[in-house]
């Protein structure tokens, strides 16, 4: 019976000896009814499933299924959440390898002497846009970073290095996550639906005398991915300066926007003849931003000499790639 109904017995109540008696009779199990525990336990299970699907994201059966199953506790839900989505992310994968993947991001960390070019591999372009995705790629930035500062030999000149697909899944995922960077991509694909491929990526570190200049076209941000640059196509200049320069910044962004637009497949030399469009050495080809002069021509007066570049182009063939 509800409680408007319970309520109704009241004015009977006033107005006799029997309706008095009533009221005086042990209280019904439907007339019974507590306000405090049940409601309180109710809102704090609901504050724990709204506070569980802030921090993972999951969805909210997901979530509601993890505190039934850890008994109500945060941290242990969380890990099972995570340990679920990794299980059907590599079932997924497993599903969806072999299908092409030539969308995806190039990604761009910086950190004081030290730049990495990371490429990740998706199936469409609208996952490449997807936050999560960016976010995959954040962390495969990280990973590598880590990777390179984590080497200890000291430099007199430049040092480069590559990691292809294999090697960077082992990597570990970096802060504040556990397991490698194959674990985050089992995630990400579980998340998304896609085939997905940690690609390749480059370090470069630098010694004093030394500049990394960097450029990124088509450029994605995000305020949440930080120092990270994300686009289709990406370059690092080595450049080595002997001197102070006011705009190296820019010279180095230049330099990268011309590798980026250009393609060269070896630096060349300042002695070297001009060349025409066919041009492949860089420093003989008609420079990007002003093709009536080489861009050794643009760079001699700067007061910096090119000795080493990268070039990442998302999607492009794996064998181009490693002859450049």
């Amino acid at each position: 019976m509800s409680l408007l109904r319970s309520l109704r017995f009241f004015p009977v109540a006033c107005t006799g000896r029997s309706a008095r008696a009533v009221l005086l009779q042990p209280s019904q199990p439907w007339l019974t009814f507590h306000a405090g525990p049940s409601l309180s336990s109710a809102a704090s299970s609901k504050e724990l499933l709204m506070k569980l699907r802030r921090k993972t994201g999951y969805s909210f059966v997901n979530c509601k299924k993890a505190l039934e199953t850890c008994g109500g506790d945060l941290k242990q839900a969380e890990d099972w959440l995570h340990k679920q989505a990794q299980k059907e992310g590599w079932s997924k994968a497993a599903k969806l390898h072999g299908r092409k993947t030539k969308e995806g991001l190039i990604g761009l960390l910086q950190e004081g002497n030290t730049a990495v070019l990371v490429e990740v591999n998706c199936e469409t372009d609208f996952v490449s846009r997807n936050l999560k995705f960016q976010q995959l790629v954040q962390q495969v930035a990280l990973g590598t970073m880590a990777h390179c500062q984590n080497l200890t030999d000291r430099l007199s000149t430049y040092s480069k290095g590559f990691l292809n697909s294999s090697e960077l899944s082992e990597l570990a995922a970096g802060p504040d996550r556990e397991g490698s960077l194959k674990d985050q991509l089992a995630l990400a694909i579980g998340k998304l639906g896609e085939n997905m491929i940690l690609k390749r990526a480059a370090w470069v570190k630098v010694p004093s005398g030394f500049y990394v200049g960097s450029y990124v076209h088509g450029v994605t941000q995000s305020p949440s991915l930080q120092n990270l640059v994300l686009g289709k196509y990406g370059a690092l200049v080595i450049c080595e300066t002997p001197e102070q320069i006011a705009n190296l910044e820019e010279v180095g962004r230049r330099l990268g926007q011309h590798v980026v637009g250009m393609a060269p497949l070896s630096v060349g030399s300042l002695d070297d003849e001009p060349g025409g469009e066919t041009e492949t050495r860089m420093l003989p080809q008609p420079y990007l931003l002003d093709p009536s002069i080489t861009l050794g021509q643009y760079v001699q007066p700067q007061g910096v000499t090119v000795v080493d570049f990268v070039r990442f182009e998302c999607g492009e063939d794996e064998q181009v790639a490693e002859a450049e």
